[in-house]
């Protein structure tokens, strides 16, 4: 792979402007200053003039040119050492990978509507899926309807923190007349103000007298990795 770097260093090593060198390859300033910035690189025509012009080998600019003539030039049992060690950062480098790519389950259960409402959820039905975060909360669920979105579609899975009310505004999940729901909560003086995210769907009131609950707050969400 060529090496913008490697050419401007040689370049200046030599005290060559970028103008003198372009005219010495009959080419503009504005095409050599995109090989210096990565933009485009030379042609193979190019190449062997620039490698005459800077007195390098024609495979100097090759970003892989100094590891190779390094290596090349250890003993036998220096090359072998250095392989050795090489293996050795290249399998911690794909574990670091692993380790960023790591998968965690989540029980989700069903269902908890993020739009009419369904039975509470917590029956001991779940579905098992994962995501590449691990997150602080006590259980999840899935969010049907799009009363929510664009922040909780439908398909998600809401995160849950079992709490009591914590601020107005906050969005929690409540158990109101056999219904539970993900609504953004106001408390007022009768009841509880239920908010929807998607400005399609009307306020809803869950008067104090009908015992809605708040199950907990809903402190994340995501959309599970595909298998």
């Amino acid at each position: 792979m060529f090496s913008p770097t490697k050419l401007k260093r040689t370049r200046e090593s030599q005290g060559l402007s970028q103008s003198q060198l372009a005219s010495s390859l009959g080419i503009s300033r504005a095409s050599y200053f995109n090989w210096e910035t990565g933009k485009t690189k030379p042609n193979q025509n190019n190449l062997s003039k620039l490698s005459e012009i800077l007195n390098v080998d024609l495979r100097y600019f090759e970003s892989e040119y100094e590891i190779v003539e390094t290596y090349l030039k250890l003993t036998e049992r220096n090359q072998e050492a250095t392989l050795h060690y090489a293996t050795e950062l290249l399998n911690n480098q794909n574990s670091k990978v692993l380790e960023v790519s790591e998968r965690f389950a989540y029980k989700v259960y069903e269902k908890l509507s993020a739009g009419t409402g369904t039975a509470y959820f917590d029956d001991g039905n779940y579905d098992t899926v994962y995501f590449n975060h691990q997150f602080d909360y006590d259980f999840a669920s899935w969010v049907f309807g799009n009363s929510m979105e664009p922040t909780y579609e439908n398909g998600s899975v809401a995160l849950i923190k079992q709490t009591g009310f914590d601020y107005d505004g906050a969005i929690y999940a409540i158990d109101w007349d056999g219904q539970t729901y993900i609504k953004k909560v106001y408390r007022e003086e009768n009841g509880l103000r239920l908010v929807s995210l998607n400005r399609n769907y009307s306020d809803k009131f869950a008067p104090y007298d009908e015992n809605p609950r708040i199950i907990g707050k809903i402190v994340g969400n995501f959309m599970p990795l595909e298998d």
